[in-house]
């Protein structure tokens, strides 16, 4: 007798449901509010070319702000033998309200009802993902001001090198987070058009106003071609990604930064207790834990482009179900992020720096170049400078000036912050969050 799983017509059922339906119901508790906002904009776009009457829409628009609250609670649950989030919220109205919580999927598929979901909770998440980033560019921006004149040592190759400050450390990082927001914001553009009304990725015989559901969700613009808006399905998800990344890799280098820092053999900082772990056998030790996991977490998001990538790597035009999978990579990962940017701001609020570093004659010779310059200033060659300083530090005699002259833009005594804070600034006005949220204020009102 057989035992070929697909002969066992009940098991291979249930076993077919669960591979097939995977993770997607506890992923779509992601976007039930999103789902419920995308549903109100397109049944007050079908009222108004005549496929649901004012009544109807009333009595729809109703019920959808009570499933909103109920997301907005935590009490939103998809239930058993019930496929997603979409058919979940129809299923509650058309209990409430009969064949008429039917009506509203007329001129829509859940392809373009899923990347409508996708968009709305991608940008929220980048809004989130943008003011985080700004919380810890200020606490860097506070922490370079505030020890500008607190010198240590610059390495190249892990060799001491040239005379740094920790002005320049942390505003290093600080502009480096600036960087990074034009990804978020290019992200957010891509992310705010509006796919509604491609429905399967080819239209509606419906005379569909997409203009009016773009106005009514607040998004910026809409995706026009009706094939393209499904085409980019995964490439959005991508897109934030790579911008997600960048992020993540400023604070993945930083993180490590830090952790060498706190180290006995440097002790250039050190972080707060409450972000160290001891040791089960050696009572001094005071690990930064949570900069390596910061470290961790940040190299894992910064796979997250690649991952997404090769899961819709050569996929030709339409839906494919192969799409569903990036759900499981990309929508915790906005959590992982925030996590790690209001964890790192903690830290750097409250690390403390080492003010007396360079008193130790092991970083002397990193004055070296100093006095090359200066001696070049006074009019001898570079290269008869070089050699001269060369030789007194082989013979033990080079006697450093520490006293540090640097005054070109961008030097530890020229750290232009405020520029690079203007230049945040201009990046974080140019997303226009607010037009988002009173578009979905305007819609639950």
């Amino acid at each position: 007798m057989s035992n070929k799983l697909w002969e066992k017509n009940f098991e291979i059922n249930k076993e077919i449901e669960r591979f097939t339906v995977g993770r997607d119901r506890e992923l779509d508790l992601y976007l039930a509010k999103y789902d419920v906002l995308g549903s109100m904009a397109h049944i007050t776009m079908l009222e108004s070319i005549g496929l649901l009457t004012a009544s109807e829409l009333g009595a729809l628009l109703a019920e959808l702000k009570q499933i909103y609250a109920l997301c907005e609670s935590g009490g939103f649950e998809i239930e058993d033998g019930v496929e997603d989030v979409h058919s979940q919220v129809e299923l509650m109205l058309t209990r409430r309200l009969g064949d008429v919580g039917k009506k509203i999927h007329s001129g829509r598929s859940r392809n373009d009802q899923v990347l409508v979901d996708l968009k709305l909770f991608t940008r929220h998440e980048l809004m989130d993902i943008a003011n985080a980033v700004k919380a810890l560019f200020d606490e860097l921006q506070g922490k370079s001001e505030e020890c500008k004149d607190v010198l240590m040592p610059g390495y190249t190759h892990l060799q001491v090198a040239m005379p740094s400050s920790f002005g320049l450390w942390f505003g290093a990082y600080a502009e480096s987070l600036a960087d990074d927001m034009l990804f978020l914001r290019a992200a957010y553009a891509m992310t705010n058009r509006n796919p509604l009304g491609s429905a399967a990725g080819y239209g509606s015989s419906f005379p569909l106003n997409r203009s009016l559901t773009t106005s009514l969700l607040g998004f910026d613009s809409m995706d026009y071609n009706v094939v393209y808006a499904q085409m980019g399905r995964g490439k959005m998800e991508r897109n934030v990604a790579f911008a997600m990344a960048s992020v993540a890799g400023t604070l993945a280098k930083m993180a490590f930064d830090a952790c060498l820092f706190n180290s006995q053999n440097f002790a250039f900082v050190r972080l707060p207790k409450e972000c160290t772990t001891g040791s089960s056998i050696m009572p001094h030790k005071k690990n930064p834990d949570v900069f390596e996991l910061i470290r961790a977490k940040c190299n894992k998001l910064q796979a997250l482009p690649q991952q997404i990538t090769l899961i819709m790597n050569n996929l030709p035009v339409g839906y494919f179900r192969d799409l569903q999978i990036i759900k499981e990579v990309f929508l915790p990962a906005f959590a992982e992020l925030k996590d790690c940017l209001g964890m790192a701001a903690y830290i750097i609020n409250r690390m403390e720096v080492s003010r007396d570093i360079l008193d130790n004659p092991m970083y002397d010779a990193m004055f070296s170049v100093e006095e090359v310059n200066r001696l070049a200033a006074s009019g001898v060659p570079f290269r008869d400078a070089y050699k001269k300083v060369g030789l007194e530090i082989e013979a033990g005699t080079f006697v450093p000036d520490k006293n540090i002259r640097h005054t070109h833009e961008g030097s530890m005594g020229n750290l232009m912050n405020a520029e690079i804070k203007a230049m945040m600034e201009e990046t974080m006005a140019g997303f226009h969050f607010e037009r988002m949220l009173e578009a979905e204020r305007q819609l639950l009102a």
